[in-house]
């Protein structure tokens, strides 16, 4: 791929992943949260679903409830998080926050996987813990948002690990499609039984609800999965530190959001391991060693 190319699509899908924050905030002065994320996720999952249609779907209902498990952590528990901590914390923290998720995937890996990581990856394992203490301010008293924050990113290295297990059983295209309609519909069932739902239908809402569906979900995810097979998945995977920089620069941007400067040092420490972690593993896949990606 022509690297004039590559730079725009990761650039393009990193501050689609980034400027969701962002967007999804100004959608909770229309919709409540778990609402809002699961019509997000149920309209991505039917259209991905009716785009991908019976391509290596499943045969037998293990497969169906790996995507279902799939789908419980990666699209309901980790957006879920993301949108409820948006009530609380800014789009740029929460951004901060759900991608250190590639630092619990080491430790996850080792202790479920048996995976193998080099020296430097734990030293970013380290810089990037130090990062997220940093960016709370390093206050033992954390607030909601907070916690919901970080357990986005546990959700998601949860998920990331699933997928490891189980990725080579399932067509990639179809697990996302139906792993985003399973989360998306579960969703919808919390945003009605765990919460007092709004919805308020205007142009701006639909805007953010069809922006939040298609760019940020269908055209995020086509564009990540097509850089990840067109090229070193690894050396790709360690742009997903981009991402928090484009919520952060979108909060600002959209929100008008001020974040403060310890933030700003924890999101460089955070983005600094994660980078050790991903460029490393890319390191040693270029040298035959059996090391697994951390990507999302």
């Amino acid at each position: 791929m022509h690297p004039a190319k590559y730079a725009s699509l990761v650039v393009l899908a990193t501050a689609l992943m980034g400027s969701s924050f962002a967007v999804g905030k100004l959608g909770l002065a229309y919709f409540s949260p778990l609402l809002l994320v699961g019509l997000r996720f149920s309209l991505a999952g039917a259209l991905m679903a009716i785009w991908v249609g019976r391509r290596r779907l499943p045969a037998a209902p293990s497969g169906w409830a790996k995507i279902a498990a799939v789908g419980a952590c990666q699209t309901a528990a980790v957006m879920g998080c993301i949108f409820l901590s948006l009530r609380t914390i800014t789009a740029g923290e929460s951004s901060i926050l759900t991608f250190a998720n590639p630092l619990l995937v080491v430790l996850l890996g080792t202790w479920l996987l048996r995976a193998r990581y080099r020296l430097s990856q734990w030293l970013g394992v380290l810089i990037g813990f130090a990062g997220v203490a940093a960016t709370l301010g390093f206050q033992l008293q954390l607030k909601t948002g907070t916690l919901l924050g970080l357990g986005s990113a546990v959700a998601w290295a949860v998920a990331t690990i699933l997928v490891k297990r189980w990725g080579a059983d399932l067509d990639v295209w179809a697990l996302t499609a139906h792993q985003m309609l399973f989360g998306g519909l579960l969703l919808l069932l919390l945003g009605v039984a765990a919460e007092t739902p709004k919805l308020i239908v205007t142009p701006s809402a639909i805007g953010i609800v069809l922006y939040l569906a298609i760019l940020g979900s269908i055209v995020q995810f086509a564009t990540w999965y097509y850089l990840l097979n067109a090229g070193d998945p690894g050396k790709t995977s360690a742009f997903l530190f981009l991402a928090p920089f484009f919520g952060v620069l979108s909060g600002w941007a959209i929100l008008g959001e001020i974040v403060q400067w310890y933030v700003y040092v924890g999101g460089f420490l955070i983005l600094a391991g994660i980078f050790l972690v991903n460029w490393t593993a890319a390191s040693s896949r270029r040298k035959s060693e059996p090391v697994p990606t951390v990507s999302n």
